[in-house]
């Protein structure tokens, strides 16, 4: 994922100075002679983090377990944004907290959404084709076949817990193997979905106090795959309601990574450095304080935007697929 999110930034900026942190710098080498302005650093957090052993230093983006919070607590108390994607519903609060606390000068973003916020992202946008929500069910769709990092890898293998859900308009933590759901693919077959508390729960229900959602897991077989292509990353969306028309609606909608996960996921954290640094003719976000993605990221059509690194989507409505 790492190396993705570091090549987008480089083409849109050739003079931002990136710094390639990890238990093993010596694995980025070539990524850093590739990037050009660019170095490795040792980081083991394990050990802690000494901010004094680097340069000034304007944005920290961690896509990596910090169960110590040690990165985000650093960008806060010296006024540092930062973006985190590794962390669920019940983990963010200590965050929360210590912001209510603090003065923050800096953005400091929860992405700990699917594909870092871009499955939020195209919700909002099509939620504003309806007057009232009352459910929103999501799910993310991991091929087997799709290479991916260490984050990642530890993710699948742990996803199986408790799930925050909003069900008949109540918050609840559930089990996941408890309360699965079957849920329809691109290519008419069926799987398993089980619940994840990833961060998209609690923000499509504030922008539309939908009584019903929820974000699943699932594992299958992607787009990519079935059209004997590489395996893709597949988001499934279905949102229900009456749209602005006056007509009841179950809207059915499928983004398609064709690049994988870690691709995806890069170009959602991508998406939010623009708006932090103020690259491609984005207005620089200055005011500091707690942001997620749908919060920080301004596009007119996420959708459009979308397809610009390769990312399709597809809308189905009355069963009828079509490419956007």
């Amino acid at each position: 994922m790492g190396s993705h999110i570091a090549r987008l930034i480089r083409k849109a900026d050739r003079t931002i100075e990136i710094i390639l942190a990890g238990r093993n710098p010596q694995n980025g080498e070539l990524l850093a002679k590739e990037l050009t302005n660019a170095e490795t650093a040792y980081i083991n957090l394990e050990e802690g983090f000494d901010l004094n052993k680097f340069r000034k230093i304007d944005l920290i983006i961690s896509a990596l377990g910090d169960h110590s919070n040690i990165l985000r607590e650093t960008a806060i108390l010296n006024g540092i944004a930062c973006i985190t994607v590794s962390e669920l519903a019940d983990q963010i609060s200590p965050t929360a907290f210590l912001g209510l606390h603090k003065t923050i000068a800096a953005p400091i973003v929860f992405a700990g959404h699917w594909q870092a916020g871009l499955l939020t992202l195209v919700v909002k946008q099509l939620a504003a084709k309806f007057s009232h929500i009352t459910t929103v069910e999501t799910a993310g769709l991991y091929d087997e076949k799709d290479p991916v990092g260490p984050l990642v890898t530890d993710e699948v293998t742990d996803f199986v817990g408790r799930a925050l859900i909003r069900q008949n308009g109540n918050w609840l933590l559930v089990e996941s193997k408890a309360n699965t759901r079957l849920i329809n693919l691109y290519d008419g077959k069926s799987a398993i979905g089980h619940p994840m508390g990833t961060l998209d729960v609690p923000s499509i229900a504030a922008f539309t106090d939908a009584a019903n959602i929820r974000f699943d897991f699932i594992v299958g077989d992607s787009i990519g795959s079935g059209k004997g292509l590489e395996a893709s990353h597949d988001l499934y969306i279905e949102i229900e309601g009456v749209l602005l028309s006056g007509e009841k609606k179950k809207l059915r909608t499928i983004v398609s990574g064709s690049r994988g996960n870690s691709h995806l996921t890069a170009v959602g954290v991508y998406l939010i450095t623009e708006s932090i640094l103020g690259l491609n003719g984005h207005s620089e976000q200055k005011t500091g304080g707690l942001y997620l993605p749908e919060t920080i990221v301004s596009e007119d059509n996420i959708i459009k935007r979308l397809s610009e690194f390769g990312i399709n989507t597809i809308e189905d409505i009355s069963s009828n697929l079509r490419f956007n």
